[in-house]
């Protein structure tokens, strides 16, 4: 098996990869890096999908600590606060970074400073952005960096297990999507990458290769995890019958520049859900209350509700949202003239691995940035902080790996771990007879959307953990037909058999986590358990695919718990 032997080894091509590599080449120009990507590199991810912004202090009568506790009380108190302040800090230097270095441009006002809009859960408008197509700038700019560096990118090859030794990481054995074959790239130091498994939903807004890979290849090679049942839905998913489309999200601004929500009936149904704050309250609030209208039979038949913005104006809507009303436009709807069609979409894993400030897992040599790391956002992830964590983060990341393998040297790959994890890929080729890929994807979106979902309970739950065992035991039997190369089929039952590893974790985390904060809502625990339950779950594989749990209490390091919750 071909063997490619790097300093750095970086999983995925979104904000945190990108920027992961460019600070890691910055920090060490004679490292070898090598950047892997499932997809093509700057052109899939979920970074390059962010339309509303990223959230930053730069207003003099902004502070660093409106935002951290915009944020800690947006999380619903559970985050780690050091990564939580360290995000909401770092944010400014990287910003200046991203303008005046990488490259980017970002919407100025009149006054010819960065414009700032508002955005639910925040007390302050801190949001910078490039119209509603922030992301699509920033990644290109930052592939565009990446591609003037010396760098090794490698597209269309997915990871298919990180390998170990000695409880160090020493690389991963990736599959070439192209020709269907294998290959080792043996590194001093991994950084992981490849963003959430929210795809596991029936409707879901991140990009369609998104398996949630990287969590269950980190979760196989023994990493620790915090918070998996905190998976956020963003209120506002574009329905759209069978179309791609259904499930991608119309962004946050739409609500916070005056969009409102209505049931079938005509009512603005978040009166009852946040009087206070309405269609502006936080997305766990707002997905929640849209979930139980349509759950009550006030939804529209195709099992949404409306959103509107044509109040604010046709003119206002197609100059500010021209990103959303070209989106909306493709499915035959016109965004600035009539309501249209929403429903809470599966959007993004606040749990993952757990890291430190400069994203150290518990395992010597893997380092985690963005969706695949958690502890960040705690119950609830506000909008506009994920790309700010994507890229603080991943910068963390790259200076922290280049500083590591400064000082060790390269740990040789166990030749039979290797063979291991390719005979188990390799196998669905030689049964006979088997399961369909494609099918039990389907079957997992259902159950998954009915049973560890919005809303939860015990009885759900246990219904769903049992089904999921059922489904792991099933995706061993999946049968492949035809050769390896560009083979779809092959590549679906490797995303099935990562996603049901991650739902596993998702449901056993939910079940135990006995009241309702944040995502997390659980209708036989309607109510927050501060006396009880301000605590993190965390998990760790404990032999082959069994999960054990613990908790550990949230650590409130720079705010007392009594200044924050009253």
């Amino acid at each position: 098996m071909e063997q490619i032997k790097a300093d750095i080894l970086i999983m995925g091509t979104g904000g945190a990869g990108l920027m992961a590599a460019l600070h890691a080449y910055d920090a060490n120009p004679e490292l070898n890096i090598v950047l892997s990507v499932k997809g093509l590199a700057g052109k899939s991810g979920c970074t390059r999908m962010v339309q509303g912004g990223y959230n930053v202090v730069l207003d003099p009568d902004d502070s660093h600590e409106k935002h951290f506790k915009d944020t800690i009380k947006g999380g619903g108190f559970i985050n780690n606060q050091e990564l939580a302040w360290t995000l909401v800090t770092d944010a400014t230097k990287i910003v200046y970074e991203l303008e005046n270095k990488v490259g980017c441009f970002f919407d100025r006002g009149s006054d010819g400073y960065l414009h700032q809009k508002p955005f639910a859960g925040q007390c302050f408008d801190r949001t910078i952005h490039r119209r509603d197509l922030t992301g699509i700038e920033i990644i290109a700019r930052l592939r565009d960096q990446v591609f003037a560096r010396d760098i090794q990118v490698l597209e269309e090859c997915r990871g298919l297990d990180l390998l170990t030794r000695n409880n160090r990481v020493a690389g991963a054995i990736l599959l070439d999507i192209r020709s269907g074959e294998p290959f080792v790239v043996n590194s001093r130091a991994v950084i992981l990458a490849t963003g959430g498994g929210a795809t596991m939903y029936k409707i879901s807004a991140p990009s369609k290769e998104k398996s949630g890979d990287g969590t269950a290849m980190a979760f196989r090679a023994g990493a620790e995890f915090v918070d998996m049942e905190m998976l956020q839905f963003h209120p506002t998913g574009l329905l759209a019958g069978e179309s791609q489309l259904s499930g991608s999200v119309l962004e946050e601004g739409l609500r916070g520049a005056g969009g409102r929500l209505f049931n079938a009936e005509g009512e603005r149904f978040m009166e009852r859900y946040d009087p206070d704050r309405m269609e502006r309250s936080t997305r766990d609030q707002v997905a929640r209350g849209a979930y139980l209208e349509i759950m009550a039979g006030r939804g529209t038949h195709s099992g949404g509700v409306f959103l509107d913005i044509s109040h604010l104006g046709a003119g206002f809507v197609e100059r500010t949202f021209p990103g959303m009303v070209d989106r909306v436009k493709d499915i035959g709807k016109d965004l600035a003239r009539e309501p249209i069609e929403v429903s809470p979409t599966a959007h993004f894993h606040m749990g993952g691995v757990r890291i430190d400030r400069d994203c150290h897992s518990n395992l010597e040599g893997l380092f985690v940035a963005g969706e695949d790391a958690g502890g960040v956002h705690g119950a609830n992830r506000l909008g506009g902080n994920g790309v700010a964590e994507s890229t603080v983060f991943g910068a963390r990341a790259g200076d922290a790996a280049a500083s590591f393998v400064s000082e060790c040297n390269l740990s040789a790959v166990d030749d039979a771990q290797v063979n291991a994890v390719w005979q188990e890929t390799i196998r669905p080729f030689s049964l006979s007879d088997g399961e369909d890929a494609y099918r039990l994807r389907r079957e997992l979106k259902l159950l998954t959307w009915e049973k560890i979902g919005v809303v939860r309970s015990r009885e759900q739950l246990l219904q769903g953990i049992q089904q999921l065992d059922e489904m792991k035991d099933r995706a061993e039997r999946i049968k492949v037909k035809g050769g390896r190369q560009y083979n779809m089929d092959w590549n679906e039952a490797l995303n099935v058999r990562n996603l049901i590893t991650v739902a596993r974790m998702v449901a056993q985390s939910a079940l135990i986590r006995e009241e309702s904060r944040g995502s997390h809502y659980r209708s036989d625990f309607p109510k927050t358990d501060n006396d009880n339950w301000l605590k993190n779950i965390l998990l760790i594989r404990d032999g082959k695919e069994v999960i054990r749990f613990y908790s550990k209490a949230v650590m409130f390091s720079r705010i007392p718990q009594e200044e924050i919750i009253k």
